[in-house]
């Protein structure tokens, strides 16, 4: 057995309390043994956590990871006609080339930032998949579904590759799943939804899907059917344990109560939902309510970045206002939901540190006039910190950044060819 020692730092417990001890990994089987004082000196390997604070990898638990490539490339715009008049039309012209140069991007990011697994939905996810295990992250993956606008045979093609998708590329590692992933319940038909979700069941594969996002995905399925959204998603076979439903902004309570009762999760997306002016989601009335919730950045065309610290503090803050209380979406709430919630929610390992847990940790430096004085790391964590006070990332026992040197990906390299691929992208879109 080879080890890892992440020594000299302070531990952040799954109840939300901090102590002082170190923490020991098995680097071959990915897991933590142990967390006490002095555990880990003796250790093959050591990370040193001195003035640090050793927590759970985060979990970005909704993104379009490739979309890195489109960041800040159409701003300022509502989101039907973000998508229709600059989104879609650019994505029309990606390649899978494009889509991997994007990933990878994308995972240099969260690695920096101290993301160690995520949910993806978007194209060409064989590619994607090569990115995860090259980066070393974790992932659920799944091809997005729309068949608005197609012909029949064009969207049942777009169903089948999803579900092919979600069949093969799982088990390419064991760091990466799959899911059925179509796009919204209004962009997707209600025979290929049912269709495709029964056979994601056969397949024993989660659904990843928007719901909610904007009154625009709710008032049509209510003037349609008479009934609100999460209802007629039942209704196709929806909302069952391992499910994940993305932003869940415009929600009532029934909808809520449907979520707690069929045990679906929802994944919040706060500073997307801010920019496209999509709306506040009720997180407190749903973490009332027992539902489990998730935290992801959505892509970094609507963020505009995969940072999930900004999220944290984006929860928190969003959470207060939209509760009219400024004790709602306390700290210790939007850490767990970037944390155990969001690994729940995808159904990932991770989101802890305890013995028995997966080895995805970080080191986030509390050293930095930001974060001083430390009268509570937990409040640091929502309020204070970034991306760039992480020092050290490990996923799967893999120590993927080692004082903010990433160790995985080269990272001019990878800089270079998104740059230079975005900008062809571009180009072919704006003359199309």
């Amino acid at each position: 057995m080879s080890t890892l020692g992440i020594t000299d730092g302070l531990v952040l417990r799954p109840d939300m309390r901090v102590e002082r001890a170190d923490v020991l990994v098995d680097r071959e089987a990915g897991e933590i043994l142990d967390v006490r004082p002095e555990i880990g000196r003796s250790a093959d390997e050591r990370l040193d956590a001195s003035d640090a604070l050793v927590a759970p990898g985060l979990v970005n638990a909704h993104t379009h990871a490739a979309m890195t490539l489109l960041r800040g490339y159409a701003d300022d715009k509502p989101l039907e006609s973000w998508l229709r008049e600059d989104v879609w039309p650019a994505e029309a012209e990606l390649t899978p080339d494009d889509i991997a140069a994007g990933t990878r991007l994308a995972a240099l990011e969260m690695i920096r930032s101290g993301t160690t697994a995520f949910a993806d939905m978007y194209f060409s996810e064989p590619r994607v998949a090569d990115v995860v295990v090259e980066s070393g992250l974790r992932a659920r993956l799944g091809h997005g579904v729309v068949t608005v606008g197609k012909d029949e045979e064009a969207a049942w093609a777009d169903v089948e590759e999803s579900l092919t998708v979600a069949d093969e590329v799982r088990g390419v590692s064991d760091r990466v799943e799959t899911a059925f992933t179509p796009h919204s319940l209004t962009t997707v038909g209600e025979e290929y939804l049912r269709e495709g979700v029964a056979r994601a069941r056969e397949l024993g594969v989660p659904v990843h899907v928007h719901a909610n996002e904007t009154r625009h995905e709710v008032d049509p399925v209510v003037e349609e059917r008479g009934v609100r959204p999460l209802e007629y998603a039942r209704e196709v076979g929806l909302l069952e344990p391992g499910d994940f439903l993305a932003h869940c902004v415009h929600l009532d309570a029934t909808e809520i109560d449907l979520l707690a009762e069929t045990g679906a999760s929802a994944v919040h997306c706060p500073a997307s939902n801010m920019k496209l002016a999509s709306g506040m989601a009720p997180v407190q009335r749903l973490l009332d309510a027992g539902v489990r919730v998730g935290l992801g950045t959505d892509g970094a065309a609507s963020n505009n970045d995969l940072d999930l610290f900004g999220e944290l503090r984006d929860a928190a803050m969003v959470g207060k206002l939209a509760a009219g209380d400024a004790s709602a979406v306390a700290a210790g709430d939007a850490v767990r939901m970037a944390t155990a919630g969001s690994a729940d929610a995808i159904g990932l390992p991770g989101g802890r540190i305890e013995p028995g847990a997966a080895a995805d940790c970080i080191v986030v430096g509390l050293d930095a006039a930001h974060l001083t004085p430390v009268h509570d790391p937990v409040s640091h964590l929502a309020y204070a910190a970034t991306g760039s006070d992480v020092r050290h990332t490990v996923c799967d026992g893999r120590v993927l950044m080692r004082d903010r040197e990433v160790l995985a990906l080269d990272a001019p390299s990878v800089r270079a060819e998104a740059e230079e691929r975005a900008a062809a992208l571009v180009e072919r879109a704006e003359t199309a």
